[in-house]
């Protein structure tokens, strides 16, 4: 079977990266945490914001990590068990979970913030000034 490339193109150059970033988050299968990705309109002087809202009921902030590394926003979770608690049935499990959103350029966290179990995390991209270059043609002979 062919696998057909969505960046296959000869006018889309230097695509490899993101060929690449789309085959590995096609892969992730695992539906837990449930996440919500919501457009937030610009207000005033602040642009335009994503905000991503994650349901981590039973987690504490301490259980939870938010980490961007390169274009990468992961949030992992581990819960840790309570040794103390005698459990006569246990039908909430402690569960851990690792969740990766890829950014695009420019795509910066703003802040995270645990509240009723749910972890929001505000991002923000600040608009780029568009810039037009030209290129000197030069001759030979």
């Amino acid at each position: 079977m062919t696998r057909t490339l969505a960046f296959s193109s000869p006018f889309l150059l230097g695509f490899e990266d993101i060929e690449r970033l789309l085959d590995r988050v096609s892969k992730t299968a695992d539906g837990y945490p449930p996440y919500n990705i919501e457009r937030i309109a610009a207000a005033g002087d602040s642009p335009a914001q994503i905000r991503i809202t994650l349901a981590v009921a039973g987690f504490d902030p301490n259980d939870i990590e938010v980490t961007v590394e390169e274009n990468e926003l992961t949030v992992s979770g581990r819960q840790s068990d309570d040794d103390a608690r005698d459990y006569l049935h246990r039908g909430i499990a402690a569960r851990q979970f690792r969740r990766t959103f890829v950014l695009a350029d420019g795509i910066e966290v703003k802040s995270a913030e645990l509240k009723d179990g749910l972890l929001s995390i505000e991002l923000v991209r600040p608009e780029a000034a568009r810039t037009v270059r030209r290129i000197p043609i030069t001759s030979r002979g």
